[in-house]
């Protein structure tokens, strides 16, 4: 299931560029609250708290009790707007999840039983198609990561959507086709052809030294 986390925000009552770049230079972070047939809400937010959580790395799948002045709602973020140059977080969107809210989010791939993989176990590389895979959800039951087994894949074989078990009440986003998400390469032939390399080499300076 996905985290649950605390964020805290004060109302923003004024919108607009010129009051964005002021909250700004308070060391604060406009935002957002959008969704659930409710009237769109401006807060801003303190920017050390966000930046933490922004490069957490699970932002987008964490659903958060956000504290607008004692107000608490339940929100996902939706967008982060960055600045082009330093990489800081300028605005956020975030939206409420209200009962039966259903999403399309991005949940990680793990792999698991690499030690089973025959593949890999004969020196092949796991070659890793899709890192995350986009599910459609509710808000309420988003899964923390997708695992893929790779118990018995052998050097060629590949790990398929038909693959991953899927929680109750998620399905993929892209339903048109068996897409890959990883495939166990065969081992690199880098140091075969080096000790060929060298082998010439050695052959090139035998015939050198007799001539």
């Amino acid at each position: 299931m996905a985290q649950t986390a605390e964020l805290s925000a004060t109302a923003r009552p004024k919108i607009g560029k010129g009051a964005a770049r002021a909250i700004r230079r308070e060391g604060r972070v406009p935002a957002v609250i959008y969704g659930d047939n409710q009237p769109p809400v401006s807060i801003s937010m303190a920017y050390n708290h966000l930046f933490k959580e922004v490069t957490a790395g699970s932002f987008f799948n964490t659903i958060y009790i956000l504290d607008v002045d004692g107000e608490k709602s339940r929100v996902i973020p939706r967008d982060v707007q960055f600045d082009p140059v330093r990489d800081f977080p300028m605005h956020v969107d975030f939206l409420r999840v209200g009962k039966g809210t259903t999403i399309t989010v991005d949940i990680p791939v793990r792999f698991i039983n690499e030690d089973k993989c025959e593949g890999l176990t004969l020196g092949g590389v796991l070659n890793v198609v899709r890192h995350d895979i986009e599910l459609s959800c509710r808000a309420s039951a988003i899964p923390e990561v997708l695992e893929i087994d790779l118990a018995g894949l052998g050097i060629g074989d590949s790990a398929h959507a038909s693959d991953l078990n899927l929680p109750e009440g998620t399905s993929l986003v892209i339903d048109d086709r068996d897409f890959t998400i990883a495939t166990i390469a065969a081992p690199s032939t880098g140091e075969t052809e080096a000790s060929a390399d060298d082998e010439e080499e050695e052959e090139f300076e035998e015939i050198a030294t007799e001539e």
